[in-house]
This record gives structure tokens, C-alpha cells and sequence, in this order.
């Protein structure tokens, strides 16, 4: 498939709108009641957007669409075909993922920003080997934290954890549940068993 650059595609819509408007005075009645604002004036495709310091890989966030929509007081960027985000150590492995079916960013004219994800949202923290589950979770970009006011499941190697709220770093390093019911955890662990991060495995683990 062939992909028009969006500028060509951004005045390709404008000379149509213009031409159906010119071209049709008699329905001047039905262009006025076209509401602009409900219509993006960018969308991006395969949406890939990079974050890193000192050449080293922080974080990656992927979309299939990204529609961005203004009004008066505020614009906004609209996932409907899902969003993802991947948090990276220092050391540049990845160890957080986060995955939801829409997302929404919204920037206020006194320059404040909100990130929502909603929508099977699930947060995985690769090297702690924890799943968070979720219907709607909240980024603190400025303050390096994700949190939620619903119910919530969180699996771990201990067991389930289950309850509404939950609060913790962008890494979902440090993650607390807020009000816990009907927990379960694993009484017996095999104290043998070998642990493998299966996404950063680099090699096979000899035998000594």
C-alpha cells in the first residue's frame, strides 16, 4: 500500500471541503451544521515514538492510530485502535509493558497534561514477573507514576492480589494496592527452581 505524506493528504482534504462548499451553495444548510471540532485535524499511522537519554533507551510507545483533535482550551490525541508503552532499566532491558484498547492524552492551555488508558489495560513488570490487570489506569508523566481508583487483579510469583485502587511508579517497580480483598498466595515454592527472563535472554545458562 502506497502512504500519502500527511501534508499532501492535509491539502488534499482541505481542497475537497473547500470544493464541495463552492460547489454546492444550495445545501449551505447542511455544510453549517458540520461541527469541525469533531474532526481530527492530524492522524498518524503505525505511530512509533522513541525516548532516550545518553543514547540509551528509556522508553518506547507504539499505536496503530493516533487522531489529534483541538478546541478551545485544550487538544488531544485519541488511541482508538490500542496503545502500548515499554519502560526500559538503565542498563537499556526491558521491564515494563503497559497494553490497553484506547488510550487518551490531553494538553490544557496552562500547559497541564493528563494520560488515560482504558480498556483491558494490563501493566507488566518483566523482571519482577508481575501482571497487573486493570479497566482503567492514569500516568503522572510529571511525577513518574501510574494509578487507578478501580478494581484491579495483580499476579505474582507469590500469588493474586486483588482489590480497587492501586498506586506505583512509572516502572510499576513498586506497586500497592490500595483497598486488598480475597487474596491468594503461594504457600510452597521450589527453592531449586531457576527463574528466566524469557524477553531479555541472551544465552543459554551453562551448567557449572
Amino acid at each position: 500500500m502506497v502512504r500519502i505524506p500527511y501534508i499532501f493528504r492535509t491539502a488534499a482534504t482541505a481542497f475537497a471541503v473547500a470544493f464541495v462548499v463552492y460547489s454546492c451553495k444550495s445545501n449551505l444548510g447542511v455544510a453549517d451544521s458540520l461541527d469541525i471540532r469533531q474532526t481530527p485535524v492530524q492522524t498518524v499511522d503505525n505511530m512509533f515514538v522513541v525516548q532516550s537519554e545518553n543514547g540509551i533507551l528509556q522508553m518506547r510507545m507504539e499505536a496503530d492510530l493516533m487522531e489529534r483533535y483541538e478546541k478551545d482550551t485544550m487538544s488531544y490525541e485519541l488511541f482508538p485502535q490500542g496503545f502500548a508503552v515499554y519502560g526500559y532499566t538503565d542498563g537499556g532491558l526491558l521491564e515494563t509493558e503497559i497494553i490497553s484498547d484506547n488510550a487518551i492524552h490531553e494538553t490544557f492551555e496552562d500547559k497541564r497534561e493528563t494520560w488515560k488508558a482504558y480498556g483491558n489495560v494490563v501493566v507488566r513488570n518483566i523482571i519482577k514477573k508481575e501482571v497487573l490487570e486493570t479497566d482503567t489506569l492514569y500516568w503522572d508523566r510529571q511525577n513518574g507514576k501510574i494509578y487507578t481508583d478501580c478494581y484491579v487483579k495483580m499476579y505474582s510469583p507469590d500469588g493474586l492480589i486483588q482489590g480497587y485502587g492501586m498506586e506505583s511508579d512509572e516502572r510499576a517497580r513498586n506497586t500497592i494496592i490500595l483497598k486488598v480483598f480475597d487474596n491468594f498466595a503461594v504457600v510452597v515454592q521450589d527453592s531449586t527452581a531457576t527463574d528466566v527472563d524469557s524477553v531479555n535472554f541472551i544465552g543459554p545458562i551453562l551448567k557449572k
